[in-house]
């Protein structure tokens, strides 16, 4: 479904603010695979998410989704594959726009045919159908905007949204982790019914250990822009949170003890 061969990407190339954000990228997932990436602050997880979007083109490499070869192709051109959260809960949606609204829109994606917003009432009946799936009592309240909900609300639309024309690709960017416990729980429960009820091909960044081990089939560990570790299905079975947090430890050990290295070159030969 998503190969990635030899991706790099460098943003501000000889500049002082350069930073090389992907390095040499290589993973294939598989149709119906439920792959979670975690990593510490700059590793580079969201900036793959944004590689497989479309967001940015890359120095190298290429990107294959669908069995196309889309490495050149900037976002809109990959949207007929591709459906992404983001882990802001009013990015995705228009504030000022009905539930129905919103997801009537959502609908339409990839359609060419204009948005007709005076929806009628066998639309509106097929929507709340759709939404009492949240079980968040949202079904009534369709003429509602999208901006006087909660962000727990908020995002649940967003993700409902995303997954209506059951897309070939679902992006996941922390998507719980500005909620609160308990909303974060009620989309986590909704991400798990969804994507296990209509098979989606799923890549899901998120800075919970629990999240990682708990969802999906497969996860990827990332450091300084590449992979470092692939754990499988098994092995994420038997592993714990403290697990991954140790593989953390140990890196951030390896780091110290590498800069640590360096200042001491630096003072003694420079």
């Amino acid at each position: 479904m998503i190969r990635i061969e030899n991706f790099s990407k460098t943003f501000n190339p000889g500049s002082i603010n350069e930073v090389k954000a992907l390095k040499n990228i290589n993973l294939e997932i598989q149709e119906g695979d439920f792959l979670t990436i975690i990593g510490t602050n700059g590793s580079g997880k969201s900036t793959l998410l944004n590689a497989i979007s479309g967001s940015f083109i890359g120095d190298e490499g290429e990107i294959y989704v669908n069995g196309e070869n889309v490495t050149q192709r900037i976002e809109h051109q990959r949207a007929k594959y591709l459906s992404r959260v983001f882990q802001n809960p009013f990015s995705g949606t228009a504030p000022n726009m009905t539930i129905a609204e919103n997801l009537h829109l959502a609908t339409l994606r990839g359609s060419r045919r204009l948005p007709l917003l005076n929806l009628n009432s066998g639309k509106n009946k097929d929507l709340s159908a759709v939404v009492s799936e949240l079980e968040m009592q949202l079904e009534t309240r369709l003429e509602n905007k999208i901006g006087s909900l909660s962000g727990g609300q908020r995002q649940a639309i967003t993700l409902l949204m995303a997954v209506i024309k059951k897309p070939k690709v679902l992006l996941l960017d922390e998507h719980t982790a500005a909620l609160d416990p308990k909303s974060a729980a009620q989309i986590i429960k909704l991400t798990e019914l969804f994507v296990s009820r209509d098979n989606l091909t799923t890549v899901m960044v998120t800075h919970s250990m629990q999240q990682a081990l708990s969802l999906g089939n497969r996860t990827i560990m990332m450091y300084k822009g590449e992979i470092i570790d692939e754990i499988g299905i098994k092995e994420k079975k038997r592993l714990t949170t403290d697990d991954l947090l140790n593989k953390f430890a140990e890196l951030r050990k390896r780091e110290k003890l590498t800069q640590e290295l360096v200042n001491e070159f630096r003072s003694e030969y420079l």
